[in-house]
C-alpha cells in the first residue's frame, strides 16, 4: 500500500530545484534530487519496500545523521542502504515543520554540491 503525502513531495520538489545545478530524476521508482546531474542530495521515499514510512533520504554532512536521530528518533530515522554512508531519514508523515525539513535538505545540498556552488555570505557579515 503506498502511502499518500504529495503536499510535501511539491515543497521539496520546489526547494531542491530551487538550488544551483538541481535537478530531478528516477532512482530506484522514486523522484531523486541531484547536483550537476551526478551527485544524489536527496531521495523522496513513499512506503518503500513496505516499511510505511513516507520520507526523504538526505545526505547530511558527517556526525549530521547520529545527532538527528539521537535528538529526535520520531522524526529521523538511519535509511536502509544509505544510512551506512551516514545519510539521514526524516518522516514526513510525523508532522514536521517544513523549516526543519528544509533545513535538512539544505544541508544534504551543500555537503554534496561542488565548490562552484559555493553559499553565499550571510547579510551583515564582515
Amino acid at each position: 500500500m503506498t502511502v499518500e503525502h504529495e503536499p510535501f513531495l511539491a515543497e521539496t520538489r520546489a526547494y531542491c530545484l530551487s538550488l544551483p545545478g538541481a535537478a530531478e530524476r528516477e532512482s530506484h521508482g522514486s523522484p531523486g534530487f541531484f547536483v550537476d546531474g551526478k551527485k544524489a542530495f536527496v531521495h523522496y521515499r513513499n512506503n518503500h519496500h513496505g516499511d510505511g514510512i513516507v520520507g526523504l533520504w538526505c545526505a547530511v554532512p558527517p556526525g549530521m545523521q547520529q545527532l538527528l536521530v539521537s535528538g529526535n528518533p520520531e522524526l529521523y530515522y538511519v535509511p536502509a542502504y544509505v544510512g551506512p554512508r551516514g545519510w539521514v531519514g526524516v518522516r514526513l508523515d510525523r508532522g514536521a515543520e517544513w523549516g526543519e525539513i528544509a533545513a535538512v535538505i539544505g544541508e544534504a545540498y551543500w555537503h554534496r554540491a561542488p565548490k562552484k556552488y559555493a553559499k553565499a555570505p550571510t547579510e551583515g557579515t564582515d
